[in-house]
Formats: C-alpha cells, structure tokens, sequence
C-alpha cells in the first residue's frame, strides 16, 4: 500500500481518498490493520491535525441531534467552513452495520462537497462508540475544519466520548424528565454546552431549561480553565438560535486553545486509545509482557515524532515477539 501517496491525498482533501482511508482504519485484518496504524500515526503528525476541532453531540434518543447537527453544518457552510461528520448508530443484529445508515441522515448540506458523513455502527460496545471512532475522527481531521460526532444516546458512550473530542455539546429533550437520570450518572459534569432543543415547544421547552440549570448549579466546574458551561435554547425547526450554539461552539475551541486544555485533552485520548487497543487485543498477560499498563503512558511521554498510534503499533509488535519467544 502506498500510504505516501493516500497521505497527500488525504491532506488535499480528496474525498475519494478519504472514503478510502476510513475503509482502512476500519478493516480488522492484522496486515491492513497495521497499514493503518502507519497511516495514523503519519497524519497525527501532520498540522491539519491540531488545526480541526473536535465536537461531540450527545443526549437522549428523540432529543433532536441529527436535526440541531443538520442546521449547525449549514450554518457552518455558509461560512465556507469544511465540516466531516460521524454517526455513530445502533447496529444490525443481522449485519453487524450501521442499523440507520447515511440515507436517514442526509439533508442538502449533507450532500455539499465541503461536507462528509460516515455512518458507523456502534457494534459491541455498550454505550455506542465503535472501535473505530477515534481512528476516523484523525482521518477526517486531517481534511476538514470541523468534525462532528454525534453519538447513538445517553448511557456509558457519553465517557467515551468526552475522551474523544475536543467539545462537548448535551442536546436535552423537553418534557423527557431526564435530568434526575443524568446527575445521579454524573453526565451533567461533562459536557462544555448545553442546548435544550425543539424550544417551539414554549412551557414545555421552558420548563425543561429551568430544571436544568437547576441541575447544573450543582455540577462541578467545567475542565476548560475560565469557561462556563452555557445553557442555551434553539430550534433546528425553526432554525432559531442555531447562530448561539455556534458561535459558543467557536468560543469554547478558542477557550481550550487558549488555557492549554485542547492539548491536555488530546494527549489524556491517545492515552485512553492506546492503553484500551492493546488491553482489546493482547489483555493483561499481553502487556504484562511489556511492564503494564503504566508502560503505555511512559512511552507516549519519551516518544519524539510518534503518535498513540505509532506506540500501539510499536508495542503490538514487541508483545508478538515476546509472546512468540515464550
């Protein structure tokens, strides 16, 4: 495989090559799977890797996040913003695939050439997130400004997937009756902003704002030093205070710059990924063949030019070997 070239490819923004390279960090066979790691870890080293920002949506099913997403991303277009998308959806009992697919999902600015929607299928994880997200979610940073994550619900994903990105937007439901649920989970002390969708609805919507900014009195402070975790009101129908959900969006990506909390962030997810793909793949007799766990962070903090992707690659191979010898 000529990972050179799908790398410059990549970088130009070439859609077929992007297409193609999710193809690959999606492939589960060992010889692709390691082509993928090297391409991984090439792009993590690339500018436009730290130049796209991250944001991750998430809250109740029913709650309205395809739609409040469908609104941002023309919103964001007509700032000639390039915006990539991952769907993370239930999946097929018979399949094993997106159980949704793109086709449920698709607007008009879905379909825009500065716009790229992937479907993926949550699989075996409990809470929505494929193995695959964070692999994805580098590939399509390296072509885009934006690159949204829209997660399958509320449940154990929402950790996974603060991990992951770089915002964290809660879209809340009116009338759910959910916000009880959320403290006692803790979810109230994840996100960066929260949206109380559909507030067409009036009182409902209303009400519904009021007990959760009750509910946030008592949640712990943002991690982003200086930053308020706003509460807002819109309505993807009626396109109505989508222009405020961006414009906070914007305003806590220029926050995480500014305090250091984006580097903190990336650098807690690589941990986070490459300490679970080597646990997945070689469990706890596998690392202990390399010193632990602990041994994953000791080699992200020394290594020079190479990414948690270099280090799952690097470190699967020294397992192989030493389990291999034994």
């Amino acid at each position: 495989m000529d990972i050179e070239s799908l790398l410059e490819r990549l970088l130009a923004g070439e859609r077929a090559a992007i297409s193609e390279a999710l193809n690959l960090v999606d492939d589960q066979r060992s010889e692709q799977r390691e082509w993928a790691l090297e391409l991984l870890d090439r792009l993590s080293a690339q500018e436009a890797a730290t130049r796209a920002h991250v944001v991750g949506l998430t809250g109740a099913p029913g709650a309205g996040k395809s739609s409040l997403l469908n609104a941002l991303v023309e919103s964001l277009r007509e700032a000639s913003s390039r915006v990539g998308i991952i769907a993370v959806d239930p999946s097929s009992q018979r399949s094993g695939g997106a159980l949704l697919g793109d086709r449920m999902r698709l607007s008009a600015s879905a379909r825009e050439a500065g716009v790229f929607l992937r479907s993926m299928a949550a699989r075996d994880r409990l809470g929505g997130l494929a193995d695959a997200t964070r692999a994805s979610t580098v590939v399509l940073c390296a072509s885009f400004d934006w690159v949204f994550i829209e997660t399958v619900g509320i449940g154990q994903s929402e950790c996974e997937v603060a991990q992951l990105v770089d915002s964290l937007v809660f879209v809340a439901q009116p009338g759910a009756g959910d916000t009880l649920q959320f403290m006692k989970a803790g979810i109230l002390e994840l996100p960066d902003i929260f949206v109380v969708n559909k507030a067409d609805t009036g009182a409902v919507a209303d009400r519904t704002r009021t007990e959760l900014g009750g509910a946030l009195q008592l949640a712990e402070a943002s991690a982003t030093p200086g930053w308020k975790p706003p509460l807002l009101s819109a309505s993807a129908r009626d396109r109505t205070g989508i222009e405020e959900v961006q414009t906070q969006i914007e305003a806590h990506a220029e926050a995480t710059r500014a305090s250091g909390d984006f580097a903190r962030r990336r650098k807690e997810g690589q941990l986070a990924f490459a300490t679970e793909s080597l646990l997945r793949r070689y469990g706890e007799w596998g690392l202990a063949q390399i010193g632990g766990t602990h041994e994953i962070g000791r080699r992200l903090e020394r290594a020079e030019g190479r990414s948690a992707f270099g280090i799952v690659l690097d470190l699967g191979r020294e397992i192989e070997a030493a389990l291999g010898q034994g």
